[in-house]
């Protein structure tokens, strides 16, 4: 019996990018736009991450609603400003009657609402946070898991400087793990240098493989080459390789290569898709592995 609309994860990617915008010829194809993935379980709406791609999200959200209120869940894996830079041009948040449940965890030496708020304090923005009609209410997690309007959510540290969560969303039989801004702490080869700073557990790998096991869909970080996280280690990503280790370690079902590099050119993403599915079919893993791509939708 096919699976009900109720039963289903739907998964649309509107920002893909890490670290900056890189719009141009070069990024076209799988998109400048900074993280933002949109998740419907059934009607209920989340929203993982704020990066600027949330701003033709917000255009998209009202449109569908046609003047109805908006109801939806952001979670935001932290609050450096890629992941966040997009919030104060969602639409959706200036319209009074919308209502925005906004989860993260607390930023190094601030709240998570006066990390939020401080992106739009002058001089850096002419609309403080205040004057928007109530339509976010802030709340911090840690490590734990919460219900959600009868969707299942799972927090983990990840190890990135500053405090930051993957997020673990099921529903219906589905799940699904967003991992981004990640460091494993034994990096595929186990011949580089050792992370700095330390790992936030000794089981770090183990322990995500664990949170990720058997998902439908793992978003995780893959911003690196191997030669590129050797000039990198301690700022907090993943080269694609470690990826690719992480799934197959936890039998996900399909992996989404994210937070690609500003740098990185949609020709040079298709060399790195076809050297994963040839690793994963040199393994005979049954991962799917793809790029994630600003306007891909999936269904789970």
């Amino acid at each position: 019996m096919p699976a009900s609309k109720s039963d289903t994860l739907r998964v649309r990617f509107w920002g893909v990018r890490g670290s900056l915008p890189a719009p141009g010829p070069d990024t076209c194809r799988y998109g400048g736009n900074t993280a933002c993935v949109e998740v419907r379980a059934g009607e209920r709406l989340f929203i993982l991450d704020a990066g600027t791609g949330i701003r033709k999200l917000g255009l998209s959200l009202q449109r569908e609603a046609a003047g109805r209120p908006i109801v939806g869940t952001i979670l935001l894996s932290h609050t450096h400003w890629d992941h966040i830079h997009g919030l104060p041009f969602f639409a959706p948040a200036f319209v009074s009657g919308n209502q925005f449940s906004v989860y993260g965890s607390a930023g190094a030496s601030k709240s998570l609402e006066s990390a939020l708020a401080g992106q739009m304090e002058s001089p850096y923005s002419p609309l403080p946070m205040s004057a928007l009609p109530g339509t976010l209410q802030v709340h911090e997690l840690t490590e734990e898991e919460i219900t959600l309007d009868g969707v299942r959510v799972r927090a983990k540290r990840l190890n990135h400087p500053g405090m930051t969560l993957a997020f673990r969303l099921e529903a219906g039989g589905r799940s699904l793990v967003y991992a981004t801004d990640n460091e494993p702490c034994h990096p595929e080869g186990g011949d580089g240098p050792p992370p700095e700073p330390p790992c936030v557990a000794g089981d770090h790998d183990a322990a995500l493989a664990r949170f990720a096991a058997a998902t439908d869909l793992l978003i995780c970080d893959a911003q690196y080459t191997w030669e590129e996280y050797r000039q990198r280690v301690g700022w907090g990503h993943t080269c694609y390789h470690d990826a690719l280790r992480l799934a197959v370690a936890a039998g996900v079902r399909r992996l989404a290569l994210f937070h690609h590099d500003p740098e990185r050119t949609d020709d040079q993403l298709d060399g790195i898709v076809a050297e994963c599915r040839e690793e994963l079919r040199r393994r005979g893993a049954a991962t799917e592995c793809f790029a994630a791509q600003e306007g891909l939708s999936l269904t789970l």
